[in-house]
């Protein structure tokens, strides 16, 4: 019975335990069917959810965004619940089936029951994360350190200004820097080779910008390219907001950064600060580098370092030019390799030019092509392929942008010289004076300022360059003056246009006969005979000068009625003008300098326009008509140097001068000193003297100079064939050994003159020759402006200046310092020179030394010190060379590498009229 009765409970129990375990069953069914039924639904929505913020954190990182920490937490959050919803959903049929009949007696019933509750609980995670994901913003505008690396081209040549300005990037002393130069000589290439290393090395720096300006930018185009750039311009209330906000927007987002702005091609200035950019300093260690082809831009922008990018080297240029024909044409045929370095020295180390010319070329394999293209470069550069297009037009940039026409005309008129012509400046303003492009003023003196003003302009705009060595010429490089030469004589109007045929041995009369522009230049050309009547009614500019000029009919001149300079210089052939002169009613420039012309004809005097007559150097002038020159009433420039002056009536000549009301800049031969003391007399032309040569001077053997303190204007000063002169001072003279004095009138002499300090201003150009008896220059001392020295066959001239301390201090100078401005200086054949100066000087704007012909001349008054920034090239013979005595080792090894030998024509003899006329050429 026990055991029946025990039989019985057990049973009892069993079938409990599974009708509880059949009813948990099915009430844990149901409910994980219908949570995984969520969990599938609310997974869905969680995705999308998920997929949403991703297009918005990867569209904000494209905008150079950075995602927010929590936008990132959430996404991390999303990716660990998708997986375990994944593995759960993944695990639901074999959990249900653990959860039958047989489940109820497994030892997994507990994990099996377990498994709903995982459930439930991920639903309600899912459900969290969806809530959870719901952000007005994914990300800040925070800029990724990141350079978009640009196309770069040829770097041959840019090698030394990338690293100094790399070395200016990897220091904080310089937080601006101005690259100028002229167009197409490798700016751009420079800035992107930069940019392109700071994409390798950004060297401390957090970003880096890159903006093209361009000619036609304005501030707001440049602060929606930086939005842009800084990842601002995407944002849809980007567009709304006006310029300061925008400002406000870009500074925040760039300050307390270390960022470099690189700006290509900047044409004007940019005010960065109104932009929003912070300035670029010490302090934050940013950088700003800019390309500009004008100097006048980097000071506007406030560059802290200006550097010139230059053109080529010839071996450099070789180099460029070389790789862009390529090795297989050049060794194509043996006469090739030197064609094209003709070809390649015609770009003038232009890399433009260079790449342009040398594509051209890349596969012209027969050496007549490589001629043609050398003819064509030298007389019609603008008809090679491709030069006009990809090289003139983008030169053309810097010219358009000249702000004014007087500008752009004052540009062209320089192509009127031939390539390579050093042209004088004080020229060139006078010209234009006369041509009516300095028409802001009445006067030359005023008008010389506006010429001098819009020739800096040009230098600056990389358009005309100073000459080394010449401060008063300027030149243009070649390319730039081929595309002037486009300019003017194919793109202008054929009424505007110019003639321009320099250097070319044969002109043909078809030419020019019937020719309309305006401009004309023969120079340098051989022309022996101008003949016939050419008809040219708008011609306005004839230059003729270099030829060799014998004959011009009378009328040759009959139909240039409009003409208005006239350039017949340095035509040596040239004995007489032709009466037909008298036909340019309209000239204003009369240029007749190094011509042989015997006599001036009378019928000059209807010009009665004419401005400018300039007669220096007429060594064979022997008659002016009486009461021709004051006939030009109108008259502002004239000049006249000639040995021949004194068989003109000079006194004559000079009241002739006194009538000319308008008279401003006066050069004058002056033989005696009546001659001179009228001169003197006349406070206009003492006052007007730019130019005086007093020559022939004979019977006074110590010439006082004080008479040149009233000559306030007195530039140019020339001594020549004085045979007895023995001393120049800056003293009064009373009658000595029979000897009447210089200057008498005492009104023209300082007052108290031996106790004050004569000082001579204006004087920058000396030149004392054929003095024989000439013994030092001491005066000099008292000319602090000089620039120019040159000395030449004074035989007993033993020291330029002597040691003059008791001097100095009588008329008040101590430790005189002499030649502070001096550029040049030329000594020629003195024989019994010993001494320039008793001690080393410096010589801040020295450039030039010659010595010729000074045997005795063992030192020169320079230390390590003399030309500290400077460089000073030494002309002499080998023989004197070997002879100098130095100070010590070091000046020795700093002026050892400045010799040079005298170029041909240097060494003269002085013993006829064009040796001295050579000699005057000689600067």
């Amino acid at each position: 019975m026990g055991n029946l009765c025990s039989v019985s409970c057990s049973m009892k129990d069993t079938v409990s335990r599974f009708w509880d375990c059949v009813a948990g069953q099915v009430s844990y069914t149901i409910k994980l069917e219908d949570n995984l039924k969520a969990l599938s639904v609310e997974g869905a929505k969680l995705k999308a959810r998920r997929d949403d913020v991703n297009r918005r954190v990867d569209l904000a990182e494209q905008q150079r965004m950075k995602p927010l920490n929590e936008v990132q937490l959430w996404l991390s959050s999303v990716q660990t619940a998708e997986a375990e919803a994944e593995v759960l959903i993944k695990d639901c049929p074999q959990q249900i089936q653990q959860l039958c009949f047989a489940g109820c007696f497994s030892k997994n019933c507990k994990s099996s029951y377990n498994f709903p509750e995982q459930v439930s609980s991920q639903l309600a995670e899912i459900v969290y994360l969806k809530n959870a994901g719901v952000f007005e913003s994914v990300a800040e505008n925070e800029l990724a350190v990141q350079v978009d690396v640009r196309p770069a081209g040829s770097t041959v040549g840019l090698e030394r200004t990338f690293d100094e300005v790399w070395r200016l990037l990897e220091q904080n002393n310089v937080g601006s820097i101005g690259l100028h130069g002229l167009g197409g000589v490798g700016k751009t290439t420079l800035l992107t080779q930069i940019n392109n290393k700071l994409s390798n090395e950004l060297i401390g720096y957090d970003v880096v910008i890159w903006l093209v300006v361009s000619k036609d930018h304005n501030i707001e185009t440049v602060q929606e390219k930086i939005g842009e750039k800084v990842g601002l311009s995407r944002g849809g209330t980007w567009k709304n907001k006006s310029f300061d906000e925008k400002a406000v927007e870009i500074w925040r987002v760039l300050s307390g950064k270390k960022f470099v702005l690189l700006l290509d091609d900047v044409w004007e200035r940019v005010d960065l600060i109104k932009v929003g950019i912070p300035e670029s300093d010490q302090k934050n260690g940013s950088k700003l580098i800019f390309t500009t082809r004008s100097l006048d831009i980097c000071g506007q922008m406030g560059a802290h370092k200006v550097i010139q990018v230059e053109c080529l080297s010839k071996d450099e240029a070789w180099k460029l030019f070389e790789e862009k024909v390529g090795e297989e044409t050049i060794d194509s045929h043996p006469d090739i390799r030197e064609l094209a370095k003709q070809v390649a020295d015609e770009c003038e180390g232009l890399p433009l030019a260079l790449i342009t010319i040398g594509r051209a070329m890349a596969y012209s394999t027969m050496p007549k092509h490589w001629e043609y293209a050398i003819k064509v470069l030298k007389e019609f550069s603008h008809k090679l392929v491709s030069m006009d297009e990809e090289v003139y037009s983008r030169l053309k940039f810097s010219y358009d942008s000249l702000p004014k026409d007087t500008m752009r005309s004052c540009l062209l008129y320089c192509s009127l010289y031939p390539e390579d012509f050093e042209i004088p400046i004080d020229e060139l303003k006078d010209y234009w004076f006369c041509e009516g492009f300095l028409d802001e003023f009445d006067n030359i003196i005023d008008a010389r300022m506006q010429g001098e003003d819009i020739i800096n302009s040009l230098v600056n705009a990389c358009l005309l360059e100073r000459c080394k060595g010449l401060a008063k010429c300027v030149k243009m490089h070649d390319v730039i003056r081929d595309m002037t030469l486009w300019i003017a004589c194919e793109c202008e109007a054929p009424e505007n246009r110019f003639f321009i045929k320099t250097g070319i041995r044969s002109i043909k009369a078809l030419d020019v006969e019937n020719w309309k522009g305006v401009r004309m230049s023969l120079m340098y050309s051989q022309i022996k005979k101008l003949r016939g009547t050419p008809t040219c009614p708008n011609l306005q500019t004839l230059f003729l000068n270099g030829n060799r000029l014998e004959v011009i009919s009378d009328g040759f001149f009959q139909f240039m009625r409009n003409l208005r300079v006239l350039n017949l210089s340095s035509n040596q052939y040239l004995y007489e003008l032709p009466q037909g002169i008298s036909e340019l009613v309209s000239l204003e420039c009369l240029d007749l300098r190094w011509t042989c012309i015997i006599e001036l004809p009378i019928q000059l005097n209807k010009l009665s326009k004419l401005k400018y007559l300039d007669l220096m150097r007429t060594y064979r002038l022997i008659k002016i008509p009486r009461e021709l020159i004051c006939k030009f009433l109108k008259l502002q420039i004239f000049k006249i140097f000639s040995d021949s002056i004194c068989k003109t009536d000079i006194n004559s000549l000079i009241e002739e001068l006194k009538c000319l009301q308008h008279l401003n800049v006066l050069w004058i031969e002056i033989r005696t000193d009546f001659a001179l003391e009228s001169l003197l007399s006349c406070h206009h032309l003492r006052g007007c003297t730019e130019g005086l040569c007093l020559g022939g001077w004979t019977g006074t053997k110590v010439l006082s100079v004080l008479f040149l303190e009233n000559m306030e204007r007195l530039e140019n000063l020339e001594i020549t064939e004085c045979g007895s002169i023995e001393e120049m001072v800056t003293r009064n003279i009373e009658k000595e050994l029979g000897e009447r004095r210089m200057i008498q009138t005492s009104s023209l002499s300082p007052t108290n003159s031996n106790t004050i300090t004569p000082r001579f201003h204006a004087l920058s150009k000396i030149s004392i020759f054929n003095c024989p008896k000439l013994r030092n220059l001491t005066w000099l001392i008292f000319a602090p402006n000089l620039t120019q020295l040159k000395v030449g066959l004074c035989l007993r001239m033993e020291e330029i200046i002597s040691e003059v301390s008791e001097v100095a201090n009588v008329v008040g100078i101590s430790n005189p310092s002499p030649f502070a401005k001096l550029e040049r200086l030329h000594l020629q054949t003195l024989f019994d020179l010993k001494s320039i100066y008793w001690d080393a000087l410096p010589f801040p704007c020295l450039t030039d030394i010659i010595v010729l012909n000074c045997p005795e001349l063992k030192k020169l008054p320079l230390n390590c010190d003399s030309a500290k920034g400077n460089q000073i090239s030494i002309v002499g013979s080998e023989d004197w060379w070997k002879e100098v005595q130095w100070k010590d080792e070091v000046t020795r090894s700093t002026f050892l590498p400045s010799f040079k030998l005298p170029s041909r024509g240097k060494e003269l003899d002085w013993k006829d009229e064009a040796n001295l006329n050579a000699f005057n050429i000689l600067f």
